[in-house]
Order: structure tokens, then sequence, then C-alpha cells
């Protein structure tokens, strides 16, 4: 049985509607602020297991989360963990962020380094391109191509 939260409800509020939820059901919000509030109840609480929806006025769930625990959410051989997708998701706004700033990044067998845009691939020197520490995650193709030990 679903377990509805009203709207407004306060974090304590919504913490008792959520451990008073039957193990098979869902703790449904018609209201996205409190939706968002019990979101942040679910991880300051560490409660996995859990499965929050945000409700129509129809009674369709338009959004779904469950929680779960970190050693749950590990990568399978073909996917990502929520985790390992959210840190690519934070790298490619670093690599937005760089091209908004004019820098290019380049890739020298198992090195990357940095430099302007306005300076020329053929003109790369130590004086213009900075070394990037990319502590010990960055491998280029051909170092791990045929080659497994780099994981």
């Amino acid at each position: 049985m679903d377990t509805y939260l009203d709207k407004g409800s306060s974090y304590e509020e919504i913490l008792e509607g959520i451990k008073n939820c039957d193990p098979d059901g869902a703790v449904c919000c018609t209201d996205e602020p409190v939706f968002n509030l019990a979101k942040v109840v679910l991880v300051k609480e560490k409660l996995a297991g859990i499965t929050l929806q945000l409700v129509d006025e129809q009674g369709y769930a338009t959004r779904q989360v469950t929680s779960k625990k970190p050693s749950d959410d590990q990568p399978s051989d073909r996917h990502l963990s929520t985790r390992q997708a959210a840190v690519i998701r934070a790298l490619e706004k670093v690599l937005m962020h760089c091209k908004k700033e004019g820098i290019k990044l380049i890739g020298y067998s198992d090195e990357l380094v940095a430099m302007p845009v306005v300076v020329s691939s053929d003109d790369v020197s130590p004086a213009v391109a900075l070394d990037i520490d990319t502590h010990g995650v960055y491998f280029g193709a051909d170092s791990v191509i045929g080659n497994d030990s780099n994981n």
C-alpha cells in the first residue's frame, strides 16, 4: 500500500511517512517541494529500498526514485554505477568550462596536456602545454588496446 505525504509536510512528517510505508509500497508526493525534501530525508537518514514518487492530479507517477545502499550500486561488467555516471557528468561539465575558457586538451600516449586554443597543435611545447595530473586514470588508447592491466 502506498503512503501519501501531505503538501507542506515537514522533515519529521516525511520521515514518519517513510518509516510507516508498506515495504512493497511507495511514498507518494503530490507536491514537488515535498518530493525534493523527501529525497533529502532518504539520503540524510540513509534509508535504503524506499521508492519515492511524484504523482500528478490523476495519480500517475511523473518522477520516481528508489534509494539503495552504495554497496547495491556496483558497476556491472557493462554499465557504470550511478556514482560513476555522476562523476562522468561532472567531468563533462569541466570539459565544457575548458571550452568556454579557450582550453583544449591533447592526449599524448599516456599524458594529457592542456593549452590555449589559439596555439596551433604543431607549436606544442613545454612553454605552452600544461601537464595535467590525471591521477592514473588516463591512458592513451594505444597503451590499453590488447592490454587490460591498466584497470
